[in-house]
């Protein structure tokens, strides 16, 4: 636990230089570790955490460090930090810090530089992280001097807790060991709360009366459902809405939801699509949903915090600039009570079929079926045996796909991702993020061979710190989503499918417990004793690479694409293959959506 300052106590009293000063402040702020690789620039702040109550939790990559701070301020909410020295320490943290940024976590990214003198003169390992950090952070800033650094490390800090996504200072090494000679821009207390913002009242009253003119509406929640689950409800039970969901507002939505209707978008499944197109009015909130080809264009209403996200996806007649749960009270006692169930009944009616058809036939015609193991099934066999407040880490591809359609929420369970940088190799990263701050919650990933392959060796990163993670590899051999893009474009999947790997003997080696199943019947009995057991756990899974998962709209054009690419390869003389890629696929190719017959 970290050292609180007493009140009054001058944190430069405590400190013999800027590093001394910047660590003690960071303990100040309730930090419990620092995510980073030692060396460099950075030994002389690394040094003062030596000295502090900070644990050190070492990556073997700055990337992984990135997003492994990333993931603990989403679960926490608190001020995360990570670290890496000049040059190449500082370039590796950038993919991390894109996606922390992206999902508004508040992350202090430390950049250490080369000496302050030989700035600008070509030095060793010399780049310009004032300038490479500025699209993945809300403030990066050079520190110059010592007293001017108390005040960027104050702002930096501010600005993050504010809501601003990632700060980043750049501490040249030398400034690092210079003397404080004052700390007052540190003693400033940090405002860690978020304002709510109510909406202007014109735009309330026209979406009240919007809502009152429709003869039917659709509500679609994204992340901004978050602590407005309750008003939602409220207000789909008076107007009789549908209420479907994009994957950053399920876990906040879809739980106990008489009126939900599945997930749209590329990951999506249920009777969604359907709900927000025949709506007379489809009401957008808390999302920015980035797909606008399952978005309808005529009469939506948007409700965001954030100015800047409406309208810029689909054509917005009714925007609202609000926080959701202020907005929907404003307006639930202007709203009239319609009392006509029949649209909210048809769409609720069209998603359990939806689900008997596509997510239920999946995973009972994979227990029927001998080999290869399907990643529906595996995915399905988790939720059921998880932790009812377990953290689910989902790497970008198909384990988003499985982890959308078959982790179930219950208001209890977290799901983090990169639902909005769409970067491989994420779930393992935030992972350890994850269970460095609560060693005693089970926290799973959701790991595609592809993804854990690219940053492989922060496997020795949970071995090192004896992390609990129960790491779960979908090992199909193939970048499955990859394939599935091609396909639809029309081409043959090309360099998509790799040698197999063995990750059981990868992880015994580092000294990770590890299993491999490669059969159907051995999934469950295998997945109970490594969920069961007390340290880091690795389960390989050979899954079957030919399924892939289509939307739940198939248009003509991505159809099209796939005939394209199934004739095409047919002419190259992979017949057989096909014919199994089709035979995985029935199911989702049936269930989807219903294709235009006269166009074949």
């Amino acid at each position: 636990m970290a050292r609180p300052s007493k009140p009054g106590v001058h944190l430069r009293n405590m400190a013999k230089n800027f590093a001394e000063l910047l660590v003690a402040n960071l303990e100040k702020q309730g930090v419990k570790r620092i995510f980073g690789l030692v060396g460099d620039s950075l030994n002389p702040i690394v040094d003062a955490v030596r000295q502090s109550n900070i644990e050190w939790i070492h990556v073997r990559n700055e990337e992984a460090a990135a997003f492994a701070a990333g993931a603990e301020s989403l679960i926490t909410g608190d001020l995360a930090v990570c670290a890496g020295s000049c040059g190449p320490g500082n370039t590796h943290l950038i993919q991390g810090l894109y996606d922390s940024h992206r999902n508004g976590a508040k992350v202090l990214a430390i950049a250490s530089h080369i000496p302050s003198v030989q700035i600008g003169s070509k030095f060793f390992q010399e780049t310009h992280p004032e300038m490479i950090f500025q699209e993945c952070s809300g403030y990066c800033e050079v520190i110059n001097s010592t007293e001017q650094g108390t005040r960027v490390v104050h702002n930096a800090i501010q600005s993050t807790m504010g809501g601003y996504g990632v700060s980043v200072i750049v501490v040249p090494g030398d400034i690092s060991s210079q003397k404080v000679e004052t700390d007052k821009f540190l003693r400033s207390e940090i405002a860690k709360g978020r304002p709510v913002t109510f909406p202007d009242s014109r735009q309330a009253a026209a979406l009240a009366q919007a809502i009152n003119e429709a003869k039917t509406v659709t509500l679609f929640c994204g992340a901004g459902a978050n602590g407005a689950r309750e008003q939602i409800l409220k207000l789909a039970e008076k107007i009789k809405s549908p209420v479907g969901h994009a994957f950053g507002g399920k876990m906040h939505i879809q739980h106990n939801n008489p009126f939900d209707v599945g997930m749209s978008g590329l990951l999506g499944y249920g009777a969604a699509r359907d709900a927000m197109h025949d709506a007379d009015l489809l009401i957008l909130l808390g999302t920015d949903f980035p797909y606008s080809e399952f978005l309808p264009e005529d009469n939506v209403a948007q409700v965001d915090v954030d100015a800047r996200a409406i309208g810029r996806r689909t054509t917005v007649k009714y925007p609202v600039v609000g926080d959701v749960a202020a907005t929907i009270e404003s307006i639930l006692d202007h709203v009239d009570e319609k009392s006509d169930r029949t649209f909210l009944d048809k769409q609720l009616r069209n998603h359990a079929k939806a689900l008997e058809n596509v997510v239920g036939v999946y995973t009972d015609k994979a227990r029927k079926s001998k080999a290869p193991i399907h990643p529906e099934f595996l995915a399905d066999t988790i939720d059921r045996l998880a932790d009812e407040d377990a953290v689910f880490t989902v790497d970008t591809g198909m384990c988003n796909v499985w982890g959308a359609r078959y982790i179930t929420p219950n208001g209890k369970r977290e799901e983090i991702g990169s639902f909005r940088h769409g970067t491989m190799a994420n779930a393992l990263p935030q992972a350890i993020g994850v269970q460095a701050a609560d060693r005693d919650r089970q926290v799973i990933t959701f790991s595609g061979d592809g993804g854990l392959g690219m940053l492989m060796g922060e496997l020795l990163t949970v071995k090192l710190h004896n992390l609990p993670v129960k790491t779960i590899v979908f090992n199909n051999s193939s970048l499955g989503m990859v394939k599935l893009e091609m396909l639809v474009d029309g081409l043959p999947d090309f360099q998509t499918d790799h040698e197999a790997v063995n990750f059981y003997e990868i992880a015994k080696a580092a000294g990770i417990k590890a299993y491999r199943v490669e059969k159907k019947e051995d999934v469950e009995p295998v997945l109970r004793e490594a969920l069961a057991y007390d340290g880091p756990v690795l389960v390989d899974v050979v899954t079957d690479p030919n399924a892939l998962s289509l939307p739940p709209e198939i248009t003509w054009e991505m159809m099209m694409g796939f005939s394209k690419a199934a004739a095409r390869t047919v002419f190259d003389g992979g017949v057989g293959r096909m014919v199994e890629l089709a035979r995985s696929n029935l199911r989702h190719i049936g269930a989807a959506g219903q294709i235009e017959a006269n166009k074949f």
